[in-house]
């Protein structure tokens, strides 16, 4: 069993700086999204991992490399972004003039995933997680592990939405008692 799981949301990219749905496309970190990645490589040298996972996404893997992980780390599928669909490279304001009242959570990426869908995708890397022995460091995207910390804890798909996950941020997942809860949350690297 993981003792604790590192959460890491890879560094800003053009996308996320503007507040665009960054789904499947691959974008680069921002220069101030390597200076972040860099920044977290000293709150994650104090660590010991038996597993590092990343999303085969650049800007996760360009945040694993700056933050000292590169040639450890294992690329997961399961870990990409949530497939937004037609929404991919819109603003949440673009989409509420196209399809007022839409949640992502509740109706996910039309032409895209459903928050059951990435739902599936995250169990199995819980499932792999939870077999580890020791710690275990993630890089990958704000909303999927959202989902992933909603499904650690046993919650539907859909309870991601009451995490807010900005970028460049640690959170720690780990038991209290048998207990899956959320141990640390959205801590942003040292500036």
């Amino acid at each position: 069993m993981a003792d604790n799981v590192v959460l890491v949301r890879h560094g800003e990219t053009e996308w996320s700086r503007d507040g665009r749905h960054t789904g499947r496309t691959d974008l680069p970190l921002t220069a101030v999204g390597r200076r972040q990645a860099t920044a977290l490589a000293g709150p994650l040298a104090g660590w010991h991992f038996s597993l590092v996972l990343s999303s085969p996404l650049q800007r996760a893997l360009e945040t694993c490399r700056l933050a000292g992980f590169e040639t450890t780390a294992q690329v997961r599928l399961e870990l990409m972004e949530w497939d937004y669909g037609r929404y991919e490279g819109l603003t949440s304001r673009q989409i509420a003039e196209q399809s007022p009242g839409w949640s992502l959570w509740r109706d996910g990426g039309p032409g895209g995933e459903t928050p059951a869908d990435v739902g599936r995708r995250v169990d199995r890397v819980i499932s792999e997680v939870r077999q580890a022995g020791g710690d275990v460091l993630i890089f990958a995207h704000g909303h999927v592990l959202r989902v992933l910390t909603a499904r650690w804890l046993g919650e539907p798909p859909d309870g991601g939405r009451h995490y807010a996950l900005q970028t460049a941020t640690l959170s720690v997942l780990g038991y209290e008692h048998q207990d899956p809860v959320i141990s640390r949350w959205n801590l942003p690297p040292p500036s």
